[in-house]
């Protein structure tokens, strides 16, 4: 790729102004970390955004990451500065971390564009952290590569592998049916998280890492390597090689994250069954780049692809399997007839071209393209009178006897009232009831948490039911499973018709025709939203409530809505 080398470089605005007082100021304080006269000679001064964090036991190991990003950037004659942004741990941020994405991507966003950086690294791992950063970079639009932090290795439980966040849905039939102990429960604990690293299962971390690869964002190979294997070591330091360079071919993140990247990556999420929360998060960064996308094209272009990965949830190998029979390079040759082959990625080169030699060595695995675990896969969109903006099913990870389904509701108004009931014996509801719960979307919550896959009645449990339809307008973790309704939209708590639900309305749910209907006449809908009244919010004051306020409902990416597009990497005005 041709190089300008007319082009100045931002940082120089900073560090060579052409007024000796501003780069006195500028530079003088830098010294005192023993930075010598040439980092501020015009070599690309490189941003490394850290979302590492001791909360995020995800990201733990990042620190020592950004040091190998920085031997790159050196290497490659850059000069790198590793600055922190705020992290956000799925596991221990409540109410959930996804009230913080947008947060996140505000912090990334301002601090890239307030300082003297001319390309940036991003480090993530533990799912928000990924689009969060992303977002933020997208706003500011300067050249940008992405290190996945990786996953943990395979957990191994008593001779079985176990995956991290798959289990432990599992774990109340386990304890009401199976005898498991709570020293069972420890001995598996710590076998399912027996390494650095994020999520094994093909839950919404490694989504998130393959999503990343597949827009083209990460050198390629990136997604699948375990957190602590040393290939990753090397991968963090070639990208640090690497963002010098694209700094000098001025690669910015506009030209990369294009129509065809969006659709390539739609695309090999269905290939890899990925999450259903990867839908909210590729939106947003579309929003915040510039490329239209709605909702409905996530089933139109993802959902007759046939399904190439036999991962958890909706298989039985972990990302280390994956890895080892060749990752998201194999899918991708594998998909090369239905993806744009051209669409340019961050090495510059097309991801055609960096994946058509790419070998598969377990097909127990990867699959071949003619030979699917799944003949159509992807993530299917429905629409009808309960969710007129749409709801998500991920059909992989569902009980196919339950696509088409006609059942009584059993309504719970919040996830409070859903844990304190769900388990009453005398509550009326049976295997062919439908499990309705309320006040989770980005309102209501606020921040729309992963509850969607409510756990089923203990009672029913003991009759050897293992899957019931659950609908709700919150989200679900990428490493659940279940015949799961998420992210219908308009939410409860806004005056959606789900709001207006009561235990007992028929509720017929027709995924083939991509339908979700309540069997209740207009004018008895028309008659309860006149008498409903809107939940209290949940905050009046600070971040929350300004989410609260500015947010939008899931069928857009949740940002909000102060934040979609960008501002450009300039700068107008000087502090000094």
């Amino acid at each position: 790729m041709k190089k300008d080398k007319q082009k100045r470089l931002r940082s120089e605005d900073w560090f060579n102004p052409g007024d000796p007082k501003s780069a006195f100021i500028h530079r003088s304080w830098l010294r005192n970390q023993g930075y010598p006269n040439d980092y501020f000679n015009g070599r690309p001064v490189i941003g490394i955004c850290n979302t590492w964090s001791e909360l995020t036991p995800c990201n733990g190991h990042l620190r020592d990451f950004a040091e190998f990003v920085k031997k790159g950037v050196l290497e490659a004659g850059g000069v790198p500065f590793e600055f922190p942004v705020t992290s956000m741990g799925e596991i221990l941020m409540r109410p959930t971390a996804m009230l913080f994405r947008n947060l996140a991507s505000m912090d990334t966003e301002e601090s890239i564009r307030a300082n003297p950086l001319d390309g940036v690294v991003l480090l993530t791992g533990c799912d928000k952290t990924t689009p969060s950063t992303v977002m933020g970079a997208c706003s500011v639009d300067l050249p940008t590569i992405v290190v996945p932090g990786g996953p943990m290795l395979n957990g191994k439980y008593k001779g079985e592998r176990i995956g991290s966040g798959t289990f432990v849905w599992t774990l109340k039939d386990k304890i009401k049916n199976e005898g498991f102990t709570p020293e069972d429960q420890i001995e598996a604990e710590i076998c399912s998280a027996r390494s650095a690293g994020h999520c094994m299962t093909m839950g919404t971390a490694s989504t998130m890492a393959c999503m990343v690869e597949s827009l083209g964002l990460t050198l390629p190979g990136a997604a699948a390597i375990p957190a602590v294997d040393s290939r990753k070591k090397v991968l963090a330091q070639l990208s640090g090689r690497r963002i010098v360079e694209m700094v000098k071919e001025d690669l910015k993140l506009s030209r990369i994250l294009t129509r065809k990247a969006f659709e390539n990556a739609i695309k090999l999420n269905a290939a890899i069954g990925g999450s259903t929360n990867f839908i909210i998060h590729l939106q947003a960064i579309a929003g915040r780049i510039g490329v239209p996308l709605n909702l409905k094209e996530f089933d139109t272009l993802g959902s007759k692809i046939p399904l190439l990965v036999n991962l958890m949830p909706s298989g039985k190998f972990l990302m280390e399997d994956f890895f080892d029979a060749g990752g998201l390079p194999v899918v991708i040759n594998q998909m090369k007839e239905h993806l744009h082959n051209d669409a340019l990625t961050v090495n510059g080169k097309p991801i055609g071209e960096n994946n058509k030699k790419a070998e598969c060595y377990n097909p127990e695995v990867i699959a071949a393209i003619d030979k699917p675990f799944i003949e159509e896969a992807g993530i299917a969109v429905l629409y009808g009178n309960l969710c007129e903006n749409g709801a998500v099913i991920k059909p992989s990870a569902a009980t196919p006897e339950l696509m088409t389904h006609r059942g009584p509701a059993v309504v719970f108004e919040n996830i409070e009232d859903c844990h304190a009931n769900i388990d009453r014996p005398d509550l009326e509801i049976d295997g062919n009831s439908i499990i309705v719960l309320k006040g989770a979307g980005p309102v209501g919550y606020p921040g729309m948490p992963e509850v969607g896959n409510v756990d089923l009645p203990e009672k029913l449990l003991k009759k050897g039911i293992k899957d019931m339809v659950r609908i709700s307008d919150g989200r679900m973790s990428g490493t659940a499973f279940g015949t799961v309704i998420l992210h219908v939209s308009p939410e409860s708590s806004i005056g959606g018709v789900l709001g207006l639900v009561q235990t007992g309305d028929y509720i017929v749910l027709d995924v083939p025709n991509r339908k979700l209907h309540l069997e209740v006449e207009e004018s008895e809908i028309a008659k309860r939203r006149a008498a409903w009244t809107p939940p209290e919010a949940a905050s009046d004051r600070g971040y929350t409530n300004l989410y609260i306020k500015t947010v939008q409902q899931a069928h857009l990416g949740a940002d909000l809505d102060f934040l979609v597009g960008k501002s450009s990497s300039v700068v107008k005005r000087d502090a000094h």
